[in-house]
């Protein structure tokens, strides 16, 4: 079975009949809207009321994200649901998911927090069809949680006084709940509270208007002599700290599930429209450079797909004593959206200025796919976070229980109550051992690109200089992220098994990008002679294979044309 979202021949994956509706209901919402009407929102700006009134009328909200004990019997924050409706929603519309991404995000610091009054409301609140808000940017300071100027002031009768701006908040409009980070005026400790979107001391300034997720509602707020009560207060301190960094890795974990929807739709698109054009008497999809984009693309999306699924197994089964998720969450926010934004970029060369004209869904998608590695923390801000794991990554592994695949119904409880810092005791296994039994042409040749990067770092590691050097240690991080997301690709091949064609292609394309991060170390960098030496052999050229290419055409990619119609 394909791994691709297909829509009209979708059958979720999750094991409970609840979960399963949920998903064949939201599909159907969407079918039954329209490609038409849905575009016809995104180009008026027009706030989508109806996707607002049936996440209330089927429980949607308050059942995937309600933890266990809070909520419906069937309600629990079970990742691999929460995850799959990211997709399903994007591959629609981003803006879609947006409203849920962010909703995600308002309510981390609630479950998270130590206050079990907001925890009750909040439930109700979601029952009730309420959506939310995560108040953390502020339009100077971006998110840099350090600078943040949101106060609270301590009033005669122990209360507070909430007053300062939060920028760039989606759900800003009608949150129920808004979460918002800020210091005790006094103390200066951070803090996070609740307000209300509707309070009267709450100012919604403006919309920001933005290229993509149109429909959304981002927003520019401000809290003036906003009155705060105990009721209100999440949480203080370290936790108020810890909460705001779990929340971004919880948020920004969706983002990578919204990159593989629109891209999923978007390829659909494209190659139903190559193959019926045809051009001096051909089909478009029978020349052979067109061909080469879909079964690159297809070979791009597929990876992004078993990185996306095996990282959630991490994720799910994390503890204090596993926490391997800190390296393979950044790269799932990094490395997917990334490759997303590059499937889009080949498929407009496919299918040129058709992705353009404003009925199709690829000209939301060229608009949105962009957005997606930018929101909850940059490429580089992620990379800098990877690029610490280097070390045990490479020469401290320490065995660990095998990690199956996690599409058991469960509450991963644990993701709101994360172990925060430390992340150069974090462990991981010998990393050769996701090579074992694979024998196809380009994952040796990338392999032999790693033992090669391997003893760079042992033979002609960075210089104190280059390591202070940050834009040489992104680049570096660039090469490592590749070698996890190629690990990563690897376990799940054998947990969602695919063809040996496909695999090869993979990993044609992986010594492509390698050898590609490789040169540009050199070109950008002054590296000692021995380190240049290192970086010249890793430029490897993958095993050519016309018939493999053409075999995974025929047999994989050809067999999609048709196979949905938006």
């Amino acid at each position: 079975m394909s791994l691709l979202l297909n829509p009209q021949n979708y059958e979720s994956p999750q094991m409970d009949v609840p979960s399963k509706e949920i998903m064949a209901k939201t599909i159907r919402f969407f079918e039954d809207k329209g490609l038409t009407s849905i575009k016809e929102d995104d180009q008026a700006s027009r706030w989508y009321t109806d996707f607002i009134k049936f996440i209330k009328a089927e429980q949607i909200f308050s059942t995937l994200l309600t933890p266990a004990g809070y909520g419906a019997p069937d309600s629990r924050f079970d990742l691999s649901r929460v995850c799959e409706f990211n997709e399903i929603s994007a591959f629609y519309s981003l803006s879609y998911q947006y409203t849920y991404q962010v909703t995600i995000l308002g309510l981390g610091p609630i479950w998270m927090g130590d206050n079990e009054k907001a925890k009750h409301l909040t439930a109700q609140k979601l029952i009730n069809g309420g959506i939310f808000a995560f108040g953390l940017s502020e339009k100077t300071h971006g998110a840099d949680l350090y600078s943040n100027e949101m106060t609270l002031t301590p009033t005669n009768d122990g209360h507070f006084l909430a007053n300062g701006g939060k920028y760039y908040i989606g759900n800003a409009n009608i949150a129920a709940l808004i979460s918002t980070f800020a210091k005790y005026k006094d103390t200066q400790d951070y803090v996070f509270f609740v307000v209300d979107s509707q309070h009267r001391n709450y100012k919604l300034i403006k919309k920001i208007s933005t290229s993509g997720v149109r429909p959304a509602y981002v927003g520019d707020y401000e809290l003036i002599e906003y009155p705060i009560t105990s009721d209100e207060i999440l949480s203080s301190g370290p936790l108020a700290w810890d909460s705001a960094l779990s929340t971004v890795n919880i948020g920004k974990f969706q983002l990578g599930f919204a990159s593989i929807g629109i891209c999923t739709h978007a390829y659909y698109e494209a190659l139903n429209h190559a193959s019926n054009r045809v051009l001096y008497a051909k089909k478009v999809t029978d020349f052979p450079h067109i061909q080469k984009i879909f079964t690159e693309s297809y070979a791009r999306l597929i990876a992004m797909k078993l990185y996306a699924l095996r990282s959630l197994d991490y994720f799910r089964s994390a503890s204090d004593e596993d926490r391997r998720y800190l390296l393979f969450n950044p790269i799932q926010k990094m490395k997917v959206t990334t490759q997303g934004m590059k499937i889009i970029e080949m498929l407009l060369d496919a299918i040129a200025a058709k992705g353009f004209e404003q009925d199709t869904y690829f000209e939301t998608a060229i608009r949105d796919i962009g957005m997606i590695p930018r929101l909850e923390g940059t490429t580089h801000v992620n990379i800098a976070l990877v690029i610490k794991f280097m070390n045990n990554y490479f020469f401290n592994p320490l065995e660990y229980p095998a990690i199956p695949k996690r599409d058991d119904p469960a509450d991963d409880s644990y993701l709101f109550r994360q172990k925060a810092g430390k992340l150069a005791s974090v462990r991981f296994p010998d990393y050769h051992l996701a090579y074992e039994g694979i024998q196809v042409t380009n994952v040796s040749i990338f392999q032999e690109q790693i033992e090669l990067f391997r003893s760079f770092l042992e033979q002609a590691s960075p210089s104190p200089e280059q390591s202070k050097n940050i834009d040489y240690m992104l680049a570096l991080g660039e090469m490592f992220t590749l070698i996890v997301y190629a690990q990563l690709i690897l376990e799940d091949s054998k947990l969602h098994p695919i063809s040996s064609a496909l695999l090869d292609e993979i990993f044609n394309f992986l010594v492509r990008d390698f050898a590609q991060f490789s040169l540009t170390q050199i070109s950008n960098f002054n590296n000692s002679v021995k380190q240049e030496e290192f970086l010249q052999a890793m430029m490897k050229k993958p095993s050519l294979s016309p018939a493999t290419v053409q075999t995974l055409w025929e047999t994989e990619v050809k067999p999609l044309v048709g196979v949905y119609q938006g």
